[in-house]
């Protein structure tokens, strides 16, 4: 008889164990030399053909929205039981800016005529009496000053219509000489600072560090070398206090699993080894991976476990099955019976993460082909050197020790195998009562996922007590920048050169007479905002076409006259001749109208309205605030007015998210049941079969999504992957439970007893597998992560609801399916002799 690729595979295996051994640490070798070559992924964008991308794009090739080769850094001066607008504040922020500017590193990235910003600069150039004074004469002339001569020249450069209000808090009131916060923004060439790295910003740091060291003021940032610092600083602690956790549930776990030393030593040697391959794959292949490709190596770890525990457990079943058998029939039988499931898994777990190239999320893109290479690494590893190491070394144990026949996870009967076997028992006294409670949970899940929340990113939290009572090196401090991140979010408007505000794009026959009106009555609406930045006055700095006529209009009369003669209602808002106005405006303030309108050789072809929201709202609360702004310019029939914006486009992002996951879910059921049922056609002659195998994936991929909105988890990029690990570890289970019900009703008539006999051998494998991985990844709800201990905990609920799936649902539906093929004892005889003939 001709025996098919896997049989010879696992002959050559079990056969030439040694020989495998070699060849695959050689091929170890080669293929872990490609991790060398991994390549980090290039910067994409998910929203960049929505129109709120395309129009932010145009805009700032249209509009002046600043120096486009100049880059803004902020430092924070805070003192909370002070005044920082007092002298000798003021004084200390000149001092620092001249500490820092004297650095070569800064001074040479710099930009021209530029320097450093700040509210004590300005005061020192007012009481210099020369805008453009020296670093030096501004310092000399607020020391000579008098503290009520400082006041003055505070109350006098923060004027309510000053630029000087910019780097204030929300909180302070215009024309006062007293806050609790400013900043100071420092200007650098973006040529000369790219030349540089990030040696200027890291001066920019120290400085801060030591300007705060001992002093009444502290100084602080919330970029570059800042970021860095706190984003090494959680990933460590993070690690101290999950890795050895995590590695000791791990171990516990698979101790229960295993019940022996040498199993679980060759088993952990097959995930290490699964994660060279894996590595070394995207290297070779060019597989660009980057921060979030974290997620692979730990799904594999979970997966290569599980390939593990099967191959295992059914060695053991064999070995008891028939004790004189030997140690390499026994493999070979047991990786015969258990290799065509590892390989339809490998198959379809592969396609459940292919699907997610769908997704327009570049990153998701780059870690679902890093999972599949895994995938298949996975299916390599356990299939040959696993198996080969699990010969030599129980071969080796049985010459020293006597005989080791270990029983399988539930084979020992009890609670476990009573357990194990509920499914099957319910089966028997209600196969359609149990689908249809599954079916109920199943449609509540569908409806859940309507409802849930959408994040991109969140930063850590900060350490619960508990953990910071921790002893060193697992104890956990407070981390300073949350709080101080948190309060600029909450207090100042967001600035940047990477920054881009909310504001809505007008286009059309911007010269109509309705234009400004229907911008006034925008404008009115988004001041309304409980999502706009407002001062302590409570007024909100938008800033459109009006409120910079409004100034220009203030200084000069020539100007102020054509504003206001194209008014004739006299509400203050022109209504005709806009052209003229327009042009008027260009004339006496061309730098400043270039923010707000656009002009070419052939006319006015766009005006923008720029609206400031605080950092801390919400992105759905500003896209939908800044949706209701265009509106009534919308409604115009010559006007189209377009929300864009950073926030803005986050929310589509968030849109998109929501709808790649539905496509993703669909690409890859569909997928999975063409390639199942057409499998089973040619093993099993009923494709039906592979249809019944992906239907409690459904459920299961459903009922995860009533997880999420119970425990009030949003949805994240890293979420998002849960539905595709849904699908994978679903899959995986199902056709581990299908193919072994296969086999064994192919030598009774009896589906209960075969059922019976799977739940207990695959059952008790898919319990361990269970066990350990749910245990690995429940450690990360420890995590001060919010997006890892959200995946930590879907990671948990897809697992065991996979294996509830698998183990209490589908016997149900393989008896129905039994049923209504009309499988009997004389099919079941026929299936039998097939059977037999392929065993040892």
């Amino acid at each position: 008889m001709r025996r098919n690729p896997l049989q010879f595979v696992v002959g050559f295996v079990t056969d030439h164990s040694r020989i495998t051994i070699a060849v695959m640490l050689l091929l170890t070798v080669v293929a872990g030399a490609g991790a060398t070559m991994i390549e980090a992924p290039p910067d994409q964008q998910l929203a960049s053909d929505a129109p709120a991308q395309e129009k932010l794009d145009y805009i700032s090739e249209q509009y002046d929205t600043g120096d486009s080769d100049v880059e803004t850094v902020s430092v924070y001066v805070r003192d909370t039981d002070g005044n920082v607008l007092s002298k000798g504040a003021l004084v200390d922020v000149l001092e620092y800016e001249q500490r820092i500017a004297s650095n070569a590193s800064v001074a040479r990235s710099l930009a021209d005529g530029r320097g450093t910003t700040s509210v004590a600069g300005l005061v020192g150039a007012r009481l210099a009496g020369d805008p453009s004074a020296s670093a030096e004469r501004r310092l000399t002339a607020l020391r000579s000053a008098d503290a009520t001569e400082v006041r003055s020249a505070v109350r006098a450069t923060l004027a309510s219509d000053s630029d000087g209000l910019s780097l204030m808090p929300a909180s302070y009131e215009p024309r006062t000489a007293s806050a609790e916060s400013t900043r100071v923004v420092v200007h650098f060439a973006a040529d000369a600072r790219s030349d540089a790295g990030t040696e200027p910003e890291a001066v920019l740091h120290r400085a801060a560090l030591s300007e705060s060291d001992g002093g009444d003021r502290e100084y602080f940032m919330l970029t570059g070398p800042a970021t860095e610092d706190f984003g090494k600083r959680t990933v460590v602690d993070n690690l101290e206090l999950i890795g050895p956790l995590a590695l000791l549930l791990i171990l516990l776990t698979l101790a229960f699993a295993y019940r022996d030393l040498p199993d679980l030593l060759v088993g952990m040697t097959g995930v290490l080894l699964t994660l060279v391959w894996m590595f070394g794959l995207i290297g070779w292949l060019g597989v660009p991976f980057g921060s979030a490709g974290i997620v692979a190596p730990i799904l594999l770890i979970g997966l290569s476990i599980d390939y593990g525990i099967h191959v295992f457990m059914r060695y053991r079943e064999e070995r008891a099955a028939s004790p004189d058998l030997g140690v390499r029939s026994s493999m070979r039988r047991g990786l015969r019976g258990v290799g065509v499931a590892l390989a339809l898994v490998t198959l379809t777990t592969a396609i459940g993460f292919l699907a997610n190239l769908t997704n327009s999320l570049g990153s998701i893109r780059q870690l679902t082909l890093a999972t599949a290479l895994g995938v298949v690494a996975a299916l390599i590893v356990f299939v040959t050197i696993v198996p080969a190491l699990k010969v030599e070394l129980d071969a080796l144990l049985d010459r020293l020790l006597g005989d080791r026949n270990i029983p399988p996870i539930g084979a020992a009967g009890g609670r476990l195998t009573r357990f194990l076997t509920a499914g099957v028992t319910a089966a028997r006294i209600s196969a359609v009562g149990v689908v249809l409670v599954a079916v109920v949970a199943g449609a509540s899940g569908a409806y859940a996922s309507t409802e849930l929340d959408r994040e991109l990113g969140t930063y850590p939290d900060e350490p619960a007590d508990w953990k910071q009572d921790l002893p060193d090196p697992v104890g956990i401090e407070e981390y300073p920048f949350l709080e101080r991140n948190s309060y600029v979010r909450s207090n100042y408007r967001a600035t940047g050169a990477d920054y881009s505000p909310a504001q809505i794009l007008v286009e059309g026959e911007v010269t109509d007479p309705e234009t400004l009106e229907r911008i006034d009555t925008a404008t009115a609406r988004l001041s309304d905002s409980e999502a706009a930045y407002r001062r302590a006055d409570g007024s909100v700095p938008i800033r459109t076409p009006l409120t910079v006529m409004d100034r220009v209009a203030a200084r000069d009369d020539s100007f102020a006259s054509v504003y206001r003669a194209a008014d004739t209602n006299g509400d203050g808002v022109p209504d005709r001749h806009l052209e003229r106005v327009y042009d008027a405006l260009f004339g006496s303030a061309p730098d400043q109208a270039s923010t707000v309108v656009e002009r070419d050789q052939d006319g006015y072809r766009s005006v923008r309205v720029v609206v400031p929201m605080r950092q801390s709202s919400d992105d759905r609360d500003v896209a939908a605030t800044m949706y209701g702004g265009a509106e009534p310019i919308d409604e115009a029939a010559d006007l189209s007015a377009t929300a864009t914006g950073d926030s803005v486009i986050r929310e589509v992002q968030g849109d998109r998210l929501t709808s790649n996951i539905f496509a993703t879910l669909v690409v890859s059921l569909v997928a999975i049941v063409a390639l199942l049922a057409g499998i089973y056609r040619l093993t099993e002659g009923r494709a039906s079969l592979g249809v019944v195998t992906v239907l409690p994936v459904a459920l299961v991929v459903t009922w995860v999504l009533a997880g999420m909105w119970l425990l009030s988890v949003p949805l994240t990029m890293f979420t998002a992957l849960m539905i595709s690990l849904a699908i994978g570890l679903g899959v995986d289970y199902s056709i581990h439970v299908t193919e072994r019900f296969a086999q064994e009703f192919g030598a009774v008539a009896d589906p209960f007893q075969a059922l019976e006999t799977t739940v207990v051998g695959t059952g008790g494998a898919l319990l361990g597998s269970t066990g350990t991985t749910v245990g690995a990844f429940a450690t990360l709800s420890l995590a001060t992560f919010p997006g890892l201990r959200q995946m930590g905990l879907m990671v948990g609920l897809a697992l065991l609801l996979s294996f509830v799936a698998s183990v209490f649902v589908l016997p149900s539906l393989l008896v129905l399916w039994a049923r209504a093929v009309g499988l009997d004892a004389g099919t079941a005889a026929s299936r039998a002799t097939g059977a037999a003939e392929g065993t040892d």
